[in-house]
């Protein structure tokens, strides 16, 4: 297969744990006979000391014009800690989003085996969760009008939400569901928000259409107790924008670390592939970013082509490594000279050569002598 793949670095850790990936992508593509072109461009930050935007007109072009987007992250301290600034980076992200029709975001979470214990919470609670999150993702108070009183001492963000947006995700949740546990669980404040009640409205009536599908609700500060007492319960979770945005990133502490969840936005046309994780600006350049996120997001990329075993291959690689501890020290106890590279050095000859010993992989990439 031809692909041709947009790569956004972004800002802080983004550029290290996106190359990462793309050894990834590399490596399959050189396994599988593929022919992926990767091409990068400025967004975040970085696009705003360049070129006074945060998403130029350059890199929204790329965009339109590839198969799929590769992104990073993005946000800076000089931006996070100045709330006067007109341009911020998270800007280019939203305004990325809403230029390609990126509606719907899907992250998994999932407890892996390895990293039980490495997780705060109790293993008999996460042990066996894998939970899909259905985020709605160009709608509600994130895009809603924004006020500011001429004092400075009023301000307003107004959340808006229309059927129609409300009816393509929740058709995307349900046939995920379908092909999962079969359950969909709405995530809302319909006691308080009248956008709630039109979500429960619309949603409740499109669950009559998949009959093999089970359908419940949770008020959204209860479902945020309910992801640690006992996050089994869940399979697909359906919410609005700012909800999924909390309770995903919540869902991180299960499988140890942020730095382990990958995410996919899609529309109609255009699809992206980013770890959930910020930019962790205080990490850039010491080689300590856990690269997995990034890594996951690009089989998520290879699963949206239908390239399953190309993304399975991914999947394994990633497992190994965890398994040999072969990690980032967010979740890495055991050696002190794994670094980002050295885990995307890992990985990628991993898929090159999947049969090699174990004890040859763990020699060779924490600096030791080779065992032939």
């Amino acid at each position: 297969m031809k692909l041709t793949i947009a790569v956004l670095p972004g800002d802080g850790i983004g550029p290290e744990v996106t190359n990462q990936a793309v050894k990834a992508l590399k490596a399959i593509a050189s396994e599988f006979n593929h022919n992926f072109k990767f091409t990068n461009a400025d967004v975040g930050a970085i696009a705003i000391d360049k070129h006074n935007d945060p998403l130029p007109e350059k890199t929204l072009d790329l965009c339109k014009s590839t198969d799929a987007i590769l992104f990073g992250s993005i946000g800076h301290p000089k931006y996070d800690n100045d709330p006067s600034a007109k341009v911020r980076p998270e800007q280019g992200l939203l305004k990325l989003r809403k230029g390609l029709g990126l509606f719907a975001n899907i992250r998994p979470v999932k407890a892996y085996q390895t990293l039980i214990d490495k997780s705060p919470l109790k293993r008999h609670i996460i042990e066996g969760t894998d939970i899909s999150i259905y985020r709605e993702l160009t709608g509600g108070i994130y895009f809603g009008e924004k006020q500011l009183s001429e004092d400075g001492n009023m301000a307003s963000d107004l959340c808006v939400y229309s059927r129609e947006e409300i009816e393509r995700i929740t058709h995307l949740a349900f046939k995920a569901a379908q092909s999962r546990k079969s359950k969909v669980t709405l995530v809302d404040k319909a006691n308080v928000l009248e956008s709630s009640r039109l979500w429960r409205k619309v949603v409740t009536e499109i669950a009559e259409q998949y009959n093999d599908v089970t359908l419940d609700f949770l008020f959204v500060d209860n479902a945020a107790m309910q992801m640690i007492l006992n996050p089994k319960q869940f399979d697909v979770i359906l919410t609005e924008n700012m909800f999924g945005d909390i309770i995903s990133d919540e869902a991180s502490v299960i499988g140890g670390s942020i730095g382990l969840l990958a995410s996919a936005s899609v529309g109609k046309k255009y699809a992206m592939f980013e770890p959930i994780h910020g930019s962790f600006p205080q990490a850039t350049g010491k080689g300590i970013a856990n690269p997995i996120a990034s890594i996951l997001s690009a089989a998520m990329l290879l699963e949206h082509f239908e390239l399953h075993a190309e993304a399975e291959l991914i999947k394994q690689a990633v497992d190994k490594s965890l398994k040999l501890n072969i990690a980032t020290p967010d979740i890495n106890t055991k050696y002190d000279n794994v670094t980002t590279g050295k885990v995307g050095e890992f990985i990628e000859d991993y898929i090159n050569n999947p049969k090699d010993s174990n004890m040859n992989f763990t020699n060779i990439h924490l600096g030791q002598s080779t065992i032939i």
